[in-house]
């Protein structure tokens, strides 16, 4: 509740309890209903002293006895989705609508230059269109940038921002020293905290914009290179969560690549400002505009990763948060290793009878901060007795963190230090040095959050909060200097992948911590960097106390179980080594929302390329999580490729034309590069239509850059409303990737197929197979050696409607090839198979022109997969298919059936 509403709560209690008024009383000291029920029995006469509520171990909030800290679960971690922020490729601006800033005469603009002359090249142009622009083109102090903002507007509001200070590539952390370092972020990020907190209602508001612009690689530096310009990641982290803070204004981050270019970039951030309202953070890299989106990505099923062992020498900031002692025990456990436990905490004594009193009496311990703060001659207010326990149980956790590493075998050097403080940390980083001479894991997990939206936090709690995590990075780093360090390890935050109203600090912060360890390729090839954006933990840590799980439940996002985040660090380091960022969460609720209607796309730009494909309904729109959605409504009374493909009566849409949907539909957005692939193709359900009928099926395509390709990854999805549901059943049924390239694949020649007469006919296999005339497409089947050989029929009826709709893939010439193993697999085993999965079909240019005489060429290979080609009379290899599978129908075939097959296949001369 606001501070008015919180004042006429406290006048309405002292009225009901006959509470004096006491004008020095601070409403900020009573922030939940239990501190202000405490200042009501502290204050009133006649009131019963309250019940102290009961905290049992293992309750959410509570911490674990010394001895009994919570334990992880690796089926548990193993069940949490595994998402990774990866660049994905947008559409491009002409693509795109309008996001309602004109950038015209009645506009007022800020601009921050960068030092390359884009900044002036950005103001020049701002002026040709009338604009009134206020260039500041040094780097003052924040008190003078506003003094300049309220001289040049003179009552005036500010339209927009731009903010290119990130543009300038920072020299490494081996060139800079710590005030250089504080320096040049106070320019980037700092500078721009205190210019939006001043401009906070004009900028914020519908019509206003912020727009930074950065260099961290042209894809934020989530491409194979890495960061360029890692100080960025801290004016990103700040844009995102003013974004959220003020949803209603268009804010972006511009990334860009090295480039001496100043026009060209001037000229790509003005449409980026006046096109696609749909996301924050776009990039510009090889002719593709990107975004970051999350896929989900499981870990591989063998380690190659960090091994540990009794050598590891772990180096861990915040080593006294119970969340960072429980991860703590779960690497001492692991490895009984070497430890350097960094903390704010002195370092704990078992003996401390407040650390003792912290276990078994916790209620007791209350009372008794309360009557020594009160002995000290203090008021004494709950929120005061809440800070004093709070330190008792850092140390309780930093004691629980020292003795689950003597437990499992390990060495603890714990060090009391400010991460603040340079001339400390490098005495301690020297000491690390000495006692080790190397460094495993360097885990950064330290870290303070003070919520409050801009206009309410101070300077000081911003520069608080961000410098721990920023100058306690550049402390460490410096300080280990040249040392050996195999990995890094930074704690980031939902807050900095998404950006959180509140935490314009915490997020700035993050946000740079991810992109120091993007960086790492870069500055230390040999250093594995991995960045971990948590959600908000249940059962312990401080998001369990208070409103906050209520909050988070009705945002729709889930708390992550303990014993499922405990593992995840361990894991990540003995993984594969591949990833740089990943996000432990369950749901996601709000933070991944729309922030359009369609996206940010407008639909109308692909209806004509929509035309050419009939099959194909509507261009419903792009989103972060599916990349370009199509819908496509069927109906088995007008299309013969589902007339004809019945199992048990019920039309089922055949695989091979979900190949061709999604080819199809991932050509909309390319409509010049050519489908060369359809690879990784999961059938993971039938797809049928009920009662004969029509459904709407939506179809997917997430674009990625692939070296000089583009790929779209595929799913095609069904929704069925089932009676007395109120949600649609929604089922994924096909999954699998298009690849596109610039050029089409030749095709190859061989010779060609040399099929002896037919050793099965179309009579005997159809007789077993379910498929009408259309689909009907096999002439006959025999061997050539180890081959299977199916012939394709000469004339087949139309496979859609209309007939002449264009086809991308040639669904019957890879249906010929499924036909063609399934015969083989009949004749050999008695059972029918169903399409399970393709590896890759191969594409040649022609393919669906190709006359004459067909054949499909199948080779059963050792692990059960088959391996075919499509190759006409002349010898053209018009198709290949690599890597299919199928799994068997439950039951058998009955004999008079299988014998024709088993008798072509098996007793052949």
């Amino acid at each position: 509740i606001d501070t008015v509403k919180q004042a006429e709560t406290f006048a309405a209690i002292r009225e009901r309890y006959g509470i004096e008024r006491d004008d020095n009383l601070s409403l900020r000291d009573y922030p939940t209903l239990a501190s202000v029920i405490g200042f009501v029995h502290e204050r009133a006469t006649g009131l019963d002293a309250p019940a102290a509520p009961q905290a049992a171990t293992g309750a959410p909030g509570a911490a674990p006895r010394l001895g009994e800290v919570f334990a992880g679960d690796d089926e548990q971690a193993a069940a949490i989705a595994r998402r990774i922020p990866t660049p994905v490729i947008r559409p491009g601006l002409d693509g795109c609508v309008p996001t309602g800033i004109e950038l015209g005469e009645d506009d007022r603009v800020v601009v921050m230059v960068d030092e390359g002359g884009v900044g002036a090249a950005l103001a020049e142009r701002l002026t040709k269109r009338g604009v009134e622009v206020l260039l500041i083109d040094d780097a003052p102090d924040a008190d003078e940038v506003l003094a300049r903002i309220d001289g040049w507007r003179a009552g005036d509001d500010v339209t927009g921002v731009y903010w290119l200070a990130a543009l300038d590539v920072e020299p490494t952390i081996e060139e800079l020293d710590l005030a250089a370092w504080r320096e040049a972020l106070r320019r980037r990020v700092k500078l721009l905290y205190r210019t939006l907190r001043h401009l906070y209602e004009q900028v914020g508001g519908s019509g206003g914009f912020l727009v930074s612009a950065t260099r961290l690689g042209g894809r934020h530096g989530y491409g194979d290179d890495g960061a360029t310009a890692p100080m960025g990641g801290g004016v990103v982290g700040l844009t995102k969560a003013f974004k959220r803070e003020r949803p209603d204004a268009l804010v972006k981050a511009v990334d860009f690549g090295k480039s001496r270019k100043t026009a060209g970039l001037a000229d790509i951030i003005i449409e980026e400002t006046l096109r696609d309202p749909g996301i924050v953070e776009v990039g510009h890299h090889d002719d593709h505009r990107y975004t970051i989106a999350l896929r989900e990505t499981p870990l591989p099923e063998t380690s190659t990763g960090i091994q540990f062992g009794p050598g590891s020498v772990f180096v861990v900031t915040g080593a006294a948060g119970s969340i960072v002692s429980a991860i703590v025990a779960d690497l001492a456990r692991a490895s009984g290793g070497t430890f350097h436990l960094l903390d704010l905490v002195p370092e704990p004594d078992p003996t401390d009878p407040d650390i003792v009193a912290f276990d078994t009496d916790r209620d007791g311990l209350k009372r008794t901060i309360f009557e020594r703060l009160r002995a000290g001659g203090e008021k004494v207010t709950p929120v005061m007795v809440d800070k004093e326990l709070a330190k008792i149980e850092r140390s309780h956790e930093a004691l629980s963190a020292v003795q689950s590493v003597e437990t499992a075998g390990g060495t603890v050097h714990y060090h009391r230090v400010n991460l603040l403080d340079p001339e400390a940390m490098g005495a301690v980083t020297d000491a690390i040095t000495e006692i080790s001479g190397k460094v495993d894991v360097l885990m950064h997990a330290g870290g303070l959050e003070i919520s409050r939206l801009m206009p309410d936090k101070q300077p000081s709690e911003y520069d608080l909060v961000f410098d721990v995590k920023a100058d306690g990075w550049f402390n460490l780093m410096k300080g280990l200097g040249s040392l050996p360090i195999a990995s890094t390890v930074v704690f980031s935050s939902i807050a900095g992948r998404f950006g959180n109203g509140g935490q314009t600090d915490y997020s700035a912060a993050n946000d740079l911590l991810c992109k120091f360890t993007a960086n790492l390729p870069v500055s230390r090839p040999g250093t594995f960097g991995l960045a971990i954006d948590w959600t908000a933990w249940g059962d312990i840590g401080m998001a369990t106390r208070g409103s906050i799980p209520t909050v988070m439940a009705a945002a729709g996002i889930d708390m992550l179980p303990a014993a499922a985040g405990i593992p995840i660090v361990r894991r990540e380091l003995t993984g594969d080594g591949s990833t740089r960022e990943m996000l432990a969460a369950r749901r996601l609720g709000v933070l991944v929302d729309e922030l359009h209607d369609t996206g940010g796309l407008d639909t109308t730009v692909l209806d004509e390329a929509l035309a050419g494909y009939p099959l194909l309904t509507q261009v419903v729109g792009v989103t972060m999580s599916d990349g370009l959605v199509v819908t496509a409504t069927l109906d088995p009374a007008d299309q013969p490729f589902l007339d004809d493909h019945r199992i048990d009566g019920t039309p089922v849409l055949p695989g091979v034309m979900g190949i061709e949907l999604f080819a199809q539909v991932a050509s909309l957005a390319f409509p010049r590069r050519h489908v060369v692939a359809v690879e990784d193709v999961d059938f993971l359900a039938p797809l049928k239509f009920y009662r004969d009928e029509a459904r709407t099926l939506h179809i997917s395509a997430q674009y990625l850059a692939a070296d000089e390709d583009v790929v779209a990854e595929c799913v095609l999805v069904g929704e069925r409303v089932l009676a007395n549901q109120e949600e649609p059943q929604r089922t994924v049924h096909f999954t699998g990737r298009v690849r596109l390239a610039t050029e089409p694949v030749e095709a190859a020649r061989t010779a060609p197929p040399r099929p002896g007469a037919p050793a099965a006919t179309p009579e005997e296999i159809y007789a077993i197979y379910f498929h009408g005339p259309a689909y009907q497409v096999m002439a006959g089947a025999s061997h050539d050696g180890d081959d299977v050989v199916g012939e394709m029929v000469g004339e087949l009826p139309p496979n859609q409607h209309p007939a002449d709709a264009p086809l991308v893939t040639s669904p019957r010439l890879t249906e010929l090839c499924f036909q063609t193993a399934g015969v083989w697999e009949i004749g050999t085993t008695g059972a029918m198979a169903l399409p399970m999965h393709v590896g890759r079909v191969v594409l040649s240019s022609g393919t669906e022109s190709s006359a004459g005489a067909r054949f499909s060429v199948v080779t059963p290979l050792d692990d059960g997969s088959f391996e075919a080609a499509v190759v006409d009379a002349d010898g053209r290899v018009v198709l290949r298919l690599e890597g299919y599978r199928t799994v068997r129908l439950p039951g058998s075939l009955a004999d008079e059936q299988v014998v024709p097959l088993r008798r072509a296949m098996i007793d052949q001369d």
